[in-house]
């Protein structure tokens, strides 16, 4: 059965709810990972791990602990790019399913975007995060769980 991985020093307020539930409802051994605390609930389900301070540290130990067929969570394109290098799953917090199809694409114009912005040009940053974001990943998260569980 897949594990979950949940990058979470970033992870929305709205979504703790969400996974939490799936998590209990299904019994999926998961790990939250960040370089702080973060708690999306208290369960035998969930294992928080707590990595030192540094951009990529999170990012590192959810690789090193990753299996194929397990699942991440995160906005993070480099390490969604690395977890489907691994034969595992991603989706983002809007509810994107990264795959073998579409995450060069994503890499490709996040790059692009660090290089326009290195060039002093001022661009917009994402939409604010709101309650259609997290139907989209509810939505995503169980078609996904429903395969496995």
């Amino acid at each position: 059965m897949p594990k979950i991985f949940v990058d979470a020093d970033a992870f929305p307020n709205l979504l703790k709810p969400i996974l939490f539930r799936s998590i209990q409802r299904l019994n999926i051994n998961t790990f939250v990972v960040s370089n702080k605390k973060v708690s999306i609930g208290k369960s035998d389900n969930i294992n928080y791990i707590i990595v030192e301070a540094g951009a990529d540290e999170a990012d590192h130990k959810i690789v090193e602990m990753l299996e194929e067929g397990d699942l991440v969570i995160t906005a993070d394109i480099p390490l969604a790019d690395r977890v489907i290098s691994k034969d595992a799953h991603a989706i983002d917090h809007r509810g994107e399913l990264y795959s073998v199809d579409n995450i060069k694409q994503y890499l490709a114009m996040r790059n692009l975007m660090d290089k326009i912005r290195e060039s002093g040009e001022t661009t917009k940053g994402p939409k604010p995060f709101g309650a259609k974001d997290a139907h989209q990943f509810a939505n995503q998260l169980n078609s996904f769980l429903s395969k496995y569980f």
